[in-house]
Formats: structure tokens, sequence, C-alpha cells
């Protein structure tokens, strides 16, 4: 992290204008009680009336003179604050942006929104308004007490006992609200996230009736906020009283004093009222040194917080000299792949290899290492023992733009920005990606038959996260966004879930003319993977089988219990033979259930695997009778 003090010195000579102005409009403060004692001691003591004039002038000089230098010094206080937060802020956010998945997985978003936005916030006032008052507090005090001691050292004694004592109050303060203020930074995060988490999932909110609970929840934490703000308010409240005391009384001594001094010939008349006057000008940085300090702390706090982030460090790292793959043709291979994460191991001993072009499908239970093998393809997450290799070069030695731009996947959790539908299918390649493209892929994707019944079609705006849309359709929009991007490899991580059959077997007919393609299809449903070139089955982070549809079949594994589970009823003829009529609900519903999503299979798959398990040669049959046909019904 670059330290707070490189960005002011990027700015010196701006800050140093800007501070030469307000030491300018200090002086110029200053010379008017001389000009008052002048006003008294010559022209009204004196009886010179003909100075009278030039002093008016020149405290209408003085005036202008103020005007003209205080507006400047806040200008650029202001302009080059503004452009220390703009930086700072940007380089934050580049800097998470360059984190890697782990850093998310420990750090909620919440809590990042309030580091990007209310910390920098702080540090921001901190360099502009009230950074500036700290130095003007310091130089106008300073040129106060020279004039004051140029006048009278008796009486310049007065504000000197006064001002440490001050300063030891606000020293005492800011350190009571040095604690407090990390404890509301901390709260403050937490109140985003559970307003961000609540909003984004307000439909499953509703749905649950959870309304109550929600409200709850948040009034908690807003309770906690709100009383750290008290506590924060108390702390200032006991000690503000103290400055405001010691402020008030010190004009009052002062004049006292300086009256005896009068008598006693020791001051003017004239002085003495530029003294009193002085008085009052050192008066408001002592009242202000509470709430400066009050500011400055809260500063200081979100400071820590920003240099924690900024030292965080991604664990994936790029090499120097990374490999560039001019014409990456999508050859993956697993070279007895193992991940972990902390102490859980996620994968185990992984080894495929995926020629360029062709399909492998991926089955298994739900958290069996799906989807970490697509994580690993992108490097999301480094292995713990073996390779992963792309056109036979490791991912380690690929650039991460090289590698990713090379790859298209369509996530499992759609996410759709807050966009028009054209500009959500533009992401991959927004930049260069003409029009026809986009209208191609969303009609490969069969995206284009609900777009076009929209009123503003592919210029519809879409809400946040896809709102307004259905799954299936965020599914579409989400394949159409892969198709389009063009790459050797891409990815879908259980992409058709939500579509009916007839769509899905539509878009399974699109993909499959990608002959140079190199597809890898995440999925529970058989009618997504059955025509894989390889299919393997993970079972608690390793492959429990692999092989073509009919390999897989006459295992009479896992994948044959599937196969049993979502086409059995139409082996043992409770439903209607395929060529007879079907309606697709029917269908969906055979094929819900799934075995591979639970280790503890059903009876009745259980049942259905003994009756054929006696006879392979059967059940190869009867899938070979039934795979054209169900496919042309269930896809």
């Amino acid at each position: 992290m670059k330290k707070i003090s490189s960005y002011i010195l990027k700015y010196w000579y701006a800050y140093l204008f800007a501070i030469l102005c307000m030491i300018t409009s200090i002086v110029l403060d200053m010379v008017s009680p001389m000009i008052t004692q002048r006003i008294i001691d010559d022209v009204i003591l004196g009886d010179n009336i003909k100075l009278l004039d030039k002093l008016l002038i020149f405290i209408i000089l003085i005036g202008v003179g103020r005007c003209i230098f205080q507006y400047l010094k806040e200008f650029i206080f202001d302009c080059v604050s503004s452009k220390i937060a703009l930086e700072l802020r940007k380089n934050l956010f580049a800097h998470i942006q360059k984190l890697s998945i782990d850093f998310f997985d420990k750090n909620n978003t919440g809590e990042l929104m309030a580091r990007v936005k209310d910390d920098i916030d702080r540090i921001w006032n901190a360099l502009g308004f009230v950074g500036m008052l700290i130095i003007e507090v310091a130089i106008h005090t300073t040129i106060v007490l020279y004039c004051m001691f140029h006048i009278s050292v008796k009486l310049a004694l007065i504000p000197c006992i006064a001002m440490p004592v001050v300063a030891i109050i606000a020293i005492v303060m800011e350190k009571k609200l040095g604690s407090v203020y990390e404890a509301i930074s901390e709260e403050n995060a937490t109140l985003n996230t559970v307003a961000e988490e609540n909003l984004a999932g307000v439909r499953t909110v509703k749905a649950f009736a959870r309304e109550k609970h929600e409200i709850q929840k948040f009034l908690s934490h807003n309770k906690k906020y709100y009383e750290l703000n008290m506590k924060q308010s108390k702390v200032f409240v006991k000690y503000y009283p103290y400055f405001q005391f010691i402020t008030k009384l010190l004009p009052i001594v002062v004049i006292i004093f300086g009256g005896f001094l009068v008598i006693k010939k020791e001051l003017t008349v004239g002085e003495l009222g530029a003294f009193a006057t002085y008085s009052t000008n050192i008066v408001w940085p002592m009242e202000m040194l509470g709430w400066l300090t009050n500011d400055f702390a809260s500063a200081i706090a979100s400071g820590k917080k920003i240099k924690k982030i900024f030292n965080e460090t991604s664990t994936i790292v790029e090499k120097e000299n990374p490999v560039i793959l001019e014409d990456m043709k999508g050859s993956i291979t697993f070279d007895h792949v193992s991940l972990s994460l902390g102490e859980k191991e996620i994968l185990h001993d992984i080894n495929f290899n995926l020629k360029a072009g062709k399909t492998l499908g991926i089955m298994g239970a739900t958290g069996a290492g799906k989807s970490s093998i697509i994580n690993l393809i992108q490097r999301f997450y480094d292995t713990k023992d073996g390779s992963v290799q792309i056109d036979g070069v490791n991912v380690k030695d690929l650039s991460l733009n090289d590698l990713r731009s090379n790859i298209s996947i369509v996530m499992q959790d759609v996410f759709l920005f807050s966009d028009s539908i054209i500009e959500n299918i533009k992401l991959g390649k927004k930049e260069i990606l003409e029009e026809q493209k986009v209208y191609a892929a969303a009609n490969d994707a069969k995206a284009n038959d609900f777009i076009e019944t929209l009123e503003n079609q592919y210029e519809t705006i879409i809400g946040e996260r896809g709102v307004g849309l259905s799954g299936g359709q965020k599914q579409r929009i989400s394949i159409a966004r892969a198709l389009a991007k063009e790459t050797p490899i891409l990815v879908l991580d259980d992409s058709t879930s939500a579509l009916d059959m007839e769509t899905e077997h539509m878009i399974q007919k699109s993909l499959s003319k990608l002959d140079t393609t190199t597809k890898i299809i995440i999925a529970h449903r058989i009618s997504a993977v059955r025509n894989a070139d390889e299919i393997i089955i993970l079972q608690d982070g390793k492959i429990a089988e692999r092989g073509t549809h009919d390999e897989l079949l006459n295992l009479n594994g896992l994948y044959h219990q599937t196969y049993v589970a979502q086409y059995g009823d139409y082996l043992n003829g409770i439903l209607p033979q395929p060529n007879q009529e079907v309606s697709h609900d029917t269908t969906d519903q055979s094929q819900n259930v799934n075995p591979l999503k639970s280790k503890n299979h059903s009876k009745n798959s259980k049942i259905n695997n003994a009756n054929h398990s006696d006879s392979p040669n059967n059940t190869k049959n009867q899938g070979d009778d039934f795979d054209d046909s169900l496919a042309a019904v269930n896809l």
C-alpha cells in the first residue's frame, strides 16, 4: 500500500500554495487588531481624525484580501483532497479486484463496501476540510501568540497557561475516541452486510415470511451502531464543556488583568483592545480542538481498516514472464490433481485428458467437487498436488488474463448486471463484439424467443441480478453470453437445470455444432452429458466411474442407478413407451430423481438396479433400445 503521505507528496505544490494562502489570510487577520489599536490610541484618544480615512481603507483592503485568500485556500484543499480520495478509492478497488477468490470467501460484501465508500470518505475529510483546519489552527495560534507577546509578555502568559490544559484534554479525549471509532467502523461494515444481504435476498425473505425476523436482525445491529455512536457522543459531551469553559473564561481574565496593567500605565487602552481581540482569535482554535480531534481519530481508524486490505496479497501469483498461447486449441489435462481448502481435501488424484474439440461430462453428488474442477481450470485456486495443463502448458505458467479470456463459462448461479440485455450478452468482449454475433448467440441459446417479445427487445434493461426474468430466461442469456465470447473452451456448470427438455435439447444441438470448441458439461441430468466423449462420476472428491454413456451403463454402478432413477418408469412400463404421446412435464418429473445428489440411494433405485444387474446384456439392450427414443422425448 502506498502511504497516505505519498499521496500528499504527489500534490505538495498545491498544498504548499494553499498553505501560503492560509498564512497570508491569517496575517491579514492579525493586522486588523493593530489597526483597531491605532484607531483607539491615535484617532480617538490622540484626536487625529485625518488618520481615520486611511485606517478604514486598510480595513476594507484587509477584508477583501482575506476573502480572496480564504477562498483559494479552501478551494485548493477541496480539489486536492478530492483527487487523493479518487485515486485512493480507485487503487483500493483495483487491489480488491486483483485478490484471489479465497479472500472473498473470508470477507463479506458489506464490509468491503464500507471500506471502499465510508472509510475513504473519512480520509477524504481528514485530507481536506479537517486537515486544513488543523494546519490553520497551528499557524493561527503561533501567529496570535507572537502578536500577544509583542504587545505584553505578562498578558501573553495567560493563554500560554490555558493552551496546554486544553491540549491535555484533547489528547485524553482522542484516546478514548480511538477505540470507539474502530468499533463503529466494524459495526458499520456489519450493518452494511445485513442490509445488503436482506435487500439482495428480499424475495427469499418474503417467500418464507421472514420479514419480522430480518427486521429484528437489522434493528439489533442498528441499535448496536446507535449505542456506539451514543458512546462517542458521551465522550465528546463529557470533555467538550471543558473546552467551552476555558475559551469563555480566557477573554474575561485577559480584560480584567489587562485593566490593571492599563491603570499602572504598562499598557495603553488601544493595546488592551488589540490584545482582547487577539484573545478572542485564539479562542476558536481551542474550541475546534475537540471537534478536529474527533474527526481525525475517525480518519485514523478508517486508515487502519484500509491498510489491512492493502496488506492482503493474492494467493494466486502470476509469473513475471508468463507463457502466451497465441492460438489456444483448448486441450485440458488433469495430471494427478489434488485440491485442499484449509484442512479439507476437496479433490484427490484427479486424472483426465480432454483433447481439443472433445466434450467431457461430469456428474456427482452435491459437494463431490464438480465445480472445483472448473475453479482449477480458471485458476481461481491452485492445486495442492499435480498439475492442470492447457495445450500442454501448466496453467500456473500462463497469463491469468490470457487464460480466463480463452474460457467461456455458464455458471450455476447466474449473475446478470443491471443493464440492457445486449450489454449483458456482450460482457465477454464488450468493446469488439458485433451486434450480429450477439443475435446469433442469442438464437443458438434459444434466448431470442423471449427477448423479441419484450417491448424494447435487446435494449430492455433488466433488474439487479436479473430481477424480472425467470430462471430459464436468465440461464439462456448466460449461455448466449458464453457463446458470443467464442472461446476455445466452453464450460457449462449445471447451466440447463431451469430449462424444459425441449429447450435443453435444442441448445445441445447448437452446442454440438461447435466442433472445434472443447466443452465441459457439469450436470445432474443424464440427458445433458449422455453424448459426451467421456463422462466422469465424482464421489467424495475422487473419480468413482468413468467412460462413455454405454460403458457406464454396463458397469451397473452409480451412473446406471441414476439412469434407472431418471428413466426407470419407462423401463418398467409405468409410463407410456417413448413413441407414445408424453407431456414434457411428466418427463421432467421422471428426470428430477437423481441418486448422484445423495449417497443414500432410494429403495426403488436399488430394486430396479437389482432387477437389471442379473442380466447386464439385457440392461445394455434396453439402454440401446431406449436411448434414441428417450432422447427424442426427453430432450
